[in-house]
């Protein structure tokens, strides 16, 4: 019978078959979960890296940061440099668009730890040092070492690179690298039946361009379903005349790869794609996934759609919204496989034919996966191709899309109105890790959003909203219509618009008065690098909770910003500026908006906005 003793004798943890390297690699930034999605960045800028890089004992320690393009097969180095409490910093440029990896490198750099030794034993009078400068000589391969050579500054730069062991190396990261346009932009949404089909915004896109637009976003432009096809005002049943929402997809004419007739051909797209990229202009395409009841699919694969337990078909809802004139796609069919596979089909077909964006509807009620997977799979062949979220639900969950891979995101902005809601919302969108995977889209009204405040502070709330997104977030939009201030809603206490042009066709323009604005705006934006960037953004103190004022800087640009809230009444009170803006004691500052100048300083300034008069103040710091 064996012993207690014996029984629970511990088993020795086996030894590990190489020696193990004494440096340590923690705290790596950027990452994400732990490296499991890619940060983003755009071509043509810098990757800072930090890391906490240590080893055991007093060796001195060395680290870099290796990266490579997505076709290199060779890794390139850039040292990291110790910036404190063993924290190291290194960057890298990136200027080819799509997937990169990055690795950071550490190692014990054994000749300039034998140097380090020697000076100290040198600085405090130790003359005998045969022995060290013996070791030193083995280090280098030499013969022998005198300890004039051994000083010498040139042996120590020339020994700096020599890497003997201990190297420590951390798993590879991804970082994806997209085109500026999936940070910086400005965008238009138009009905395209509103403009006289795509040849008639074909011949739109030169004035466009001039106003400083970058993407021209399209609401679906396929054939609309006549089963259950929607009215004016959204009424149930509709007149034989009455368009149809874009939304309810698909008819005889075809599905999501087909274009409405009464918009034109395929070979006008291609046109308008064509034209839109001479004027340096994109074509955002609207991907909706889900049918109308007389789309193609339905009668070729019934099993992606959702049915009841007696048959019936369900019909898309988001309470209190009805949509009866469309069907959701079901991603859990027996046959998602081929569901997945037809959608990225969808999107590759317009990609042959010039579309370089897609403005995705409702992307929260798909699965992640789906969108890791399609959007990975689109950018690995065409890396230029961005996606845009419109996702109006949890933070989590519109954080995960973005993770997934979406470009850039619709966010809560519209209804973002108040001095504090906007102070705290930009808070958390700038001082987090968000920046580093989620770009805000600022859109200032959509066709389904007319926010109360646009519908109650006339055209001085259309100008400070304007201002706002234009020179908070790095892209932001506006639907056709903004700059006519229409603000009429459906009924009291409802965001859909009256005559609405989701259910019927507007005679549209570019002829609103806010226009002269728009382009001013969107030329300040280029102009200033300061405006071009989200993390940058410092709120300053105005002493009145209906002004709201911040500054951006990037470089030697810095852009001050003071909007008046208030769109009944005028608004004055003091902006103060900080110390650590980096501005002198007393600034001079144009006025971008009027070309004025004035002179103000750090500490406390004065500002007076009034509506009809000045709803904003646009200063640039000039000396």
């Amino acid at each position: 019978m064996s012993t207690s003793r014996e029984s629970s004798a511990p088993t020795q943890r086996p030894l590990p078959r190489t020696r193990p390297p004494r440096i340590r690699i923690e705290r790596i930034w950027p990452e994400l979960d732990g490296g499991a999605f890619p940060p983003k960045r755009t071509a043509g800028s810098e990757v800072d890296v930090w890391a906490d890089v240590f080893a055991d004992g007093h060796d001195v320690v060395r680290a870099a940061v290796r990266y490579r393009s997505p076709h290199a097969r060779r890794w390139s180095e850039a040292p990291m440099e110790p910036i404190g409490n063993d924290r190291w910093h290194g960057s890298f440029p990136v200027d080819e668009l799509g997937r990169w990896q990055f690795t950071v490198v550490g190692w014990i750099d054994r000749f300039a730890s034998w140097r380090s030794e020697l000076q100290r034993k040198v600085d405090v009078g130790q003359t005998d040092l045969a022995g060290e400068l013996s070791e030193g000589a083995a280090l280098l391969g030499i013969g022998s070492l005198t300890l004039e050579e051994a000083l010498d500054p040139e042996l120590a730069s020339g020994a700096l690179s020599k890497r003997e062991d201990e190297i420590a190396v951390t798993p590879a990261r991804e970082l994806v690298v997209d085109r500026e346009r999936a940070r910086f932009g400005a965008w238009y949404e138009l009905f395209p039946r509103s403009w006289g089909g795509l040849a008639g915004v074909e011949k739109a896109l030169p004035e466009l361009a001039r106003l400083g637009f970058d993407v021209v976003y399209l609401p679906p432009i396929h054939p609309i379903g006549r089963t259950h096809r929607k009215g004016k005002n959204n009424a149930l049943v509709a007149a034989e005349d009455d368009p149809g929402s874009p939304w309810a997809i698909g008819g005889l004419e075809g599905g999501h790869t087909a274009v409405h007739p009464a918009l034109g051909t395929v070979r006008d797209l291609e046109r308008l794609t064509a034209k839109a990229a001479e004027l340096g202009l994109d074509v955002a395409l609207d991907l909706a996934l889900q049918c109308s009841p007389d789309h193609p699919w339905l009668r070729e694969h019934p099993e992606w759609f959702f049915r009841r337990p007696d048959g019936t078909l369900k019909y898309a809802e988001n309470p209190p919204k009805r949509y009866q004139d469309i069907y959701n796609l079901n991603f859990d069919s027996e046959d998602w496989q081929g569901l997945w596979q037809a959608v990225r089909e969808v999107v590759l077909h317009w990609v042959g034919r010039g579309v370089r964006i897609f403005r995705v509807d409702n992307p929260h009620t798909k699965p992640f996966a789906f969108w890791e997977w399609l959007i990975g799979d689109v950018q690995g062949a065409h890396p230029d191709v961005i996606f845009l979220s419109e996702a109006f639900t949890r933070p989590k969950v519109m954080a995960m899309l973005a993770k997934a891979g979406f470009s850039q995101s619709y966010t809560y902005f519209t209804w973002k109105n108040t001095k504090w809601e906007l102070r705290q919302y930009l808070g958390e969108l700038i001082e987090s890790d968000l920046p580093e995977f989620f770009r805000p889209n600022f859109f200032a009204n959509t066709p389904d959003i007319l926010h109360a405040y646009l519908q109650e502070g006339g055209r001085p709330a259309f100008e400070a909203r304007l201002v706002l997104a234009a020179t908070l977030s790095p892209s932001y939009g506006i639907y056709s219509g903004f700059e006519h201030c229409e603000n009429v809603p459906a009924r009291p206490g409802s965001e859909e618009y009256l005559d609405s042009e989701k259910y019927e066709v507007r005679a549209r323009a570019l002829d609103g008065p806010l226009l002269p604005l728009i382009a001013r705006l969107n030329e300040i934006r280029r102009e200033n690098a300061a405006l071009q960037r989200l993390e940058n953004l410092l709120f300053l103190e105005t002493e009145n909770d209906e002004l709201l004022a911040y500054a951006k800087s990037e470089g030697t640009n810095t852009v001050l910003v003071c909007v008046n809230l208030d769109a009944q009444a005028a608004q004055e009170g003091i902006v103060v500026v900080p110390v650590g803006l980096g501005v002198p004691p007393a600034f001079g500052v144009r006025d971008l908006l009027t070309d004025e100048r004035f002179t103000w300083r750090i500490g406390r300034n004065y500002v007076k906005l009034e509506p009809g008069v000045r709803q904003a103040h646009l200063l640039r710091v000039e000396s």
